[in-house]
């Protein structure tokens, strides 16, 4: 996930885009960042309702309600198909970009099996609380949603000033609150994005 930015920057910069490569990173994207934040909602929501996919596979209630953590398996795909037909997100984002909702997700097992606070952790593993991310989650990515990329055309503060206070605040958040800050850095990105930005 991390280094999905510095493909795209990689290729730009040597002039090798293509068709078949823009291709490739999608299929890329879709496993890293659609199907592997599925899998993590989907073991968490197996962990709070107390089973096991592999070992409790049965089409019961509790099973099926553990797999609905692949509808953003689903989101993702659609999410990237319609990225790489949409003209509008050349340079910024409509929706959520799916990279940054596989941190978000990625970084829920790591706040519930690694921070000391037992409340956080029986917030976390509440499947109902599981439901409601992902619901969230795959609205998010397919919303019309208009949100800034972090490529830049020049360095100026009047036309990049969002990401600018984006890349402080995360520097700041990952110090103080490591794993933790990852998902109030999402959230902070998309209140960012709602603010319009007067360029010259």
């Amino acid at each position: 996930i991390f280094f999905d930015f510095f493909d795209g920057l990689a290729a730009r910069s040597f002039n090798v885009s293509s068709e078949l490569g823009l291709q490739l990173d999608s299929l890329a994207d879709m496993v890293t960042s659609g199907v592997v934040p599925a899998f993590v909602i989907s073991f968490l929501l197996a962990d709070s309702l107390q089973i096991s996919l592999i070992q409790d596979f049965a089409f019961d209630g509790k099973y099926i309600w553990a797999l609905f953590g692949f509808i953003i398996a689903l989101a993702s795909a659609y999410r990237l198909a319609k990225f790489n037909i949409d003209t509008r997100q050349s340079t910024s984002f409509i929706g959520l970009p799916t990279p940054a909702n596989a941190l978000f997700i990625v970084s829920l097992p790591l706040m519930a099996y690694q921070s000391e606070s037992t409340d956080l952790k029986n917030i976390i593993l509440n499947p109902y609380i599981l439901s409601i991310i992902t619901i969230i989650s795959a609205y998010l990515l397919n919303a019309e949603l208009p949100l800034f990329s972090l490529k830049f055309k020049d360095f100026s503060w009047q036309n990049n000033w969002q990401k600018y206070v984006l890349i402080i605040i995360s520097i700041l958040l990952i110090i103080f609150l490591k794993f933790v800050s990852v998902p109030l850095i999402i959230i902070i990105y998309i209140l960012l994005s709602l603010i319009p930005v007067q360029s010259k």
